[in-house]
């Protein structure tokens, strides 16, 4: 049940981000959006959809707000390339992990900046 599950996931992770890509002309849609995770329900009638959107907080929190109010519609499009009984109720989230991952990567390089100027001529290694 779990490859189920995993492969259903993964399946309706790349029929989204596709509906979204091509579909949606809502102008509230911008910057770069992947769709990173779906995670179905067991009874397979919700998914959570996670997303990652790079711009500004406010272009996150419009596209949110406007796939939030186009779910019927991707819901809709989506089941015409995914043949299941019953196709999900969607919920988006934002996943903000690229933006920890891009904290975490100036923190370092940060660090690694310090410690360069503290010992100039020593790698990190030594």
């Amino acid at each position: 049940m779990k490859d189920r599950s995993a492969r259903l996931n993964s399946l309706l992770r790349e029929v989204l981000s596709e509906v979204i890509m091509r579909e949606i002309k809502d102008p509230r849609v911008k910057g770069i959006i992947t769709v990173t995770n779906v995670d179905i329900s067991k009874d397979l009638h919700h998914a959570k959809v996670l997303i990652s959107v790079i711009g500004t907080k406010e272009e996150k929190t419009k596209t949110l707000e406007a796939l939030e109010s186009a779910a019927g519609f991707i819901a809709v499009q989506a089941s015409k390339k995914v043949v299941m009984r019953y196709f999900p109720t969607l919920v988006f989230k934002l996943d903000n992990s690229v933006d920890q991952q891009m904290k975490i990567d100036a923190l370092l390089g940060e660090i690694h900046n310090e410690q360069q100027h503290r010992h100039p001529g020593s790698s990190p290694s030594e």
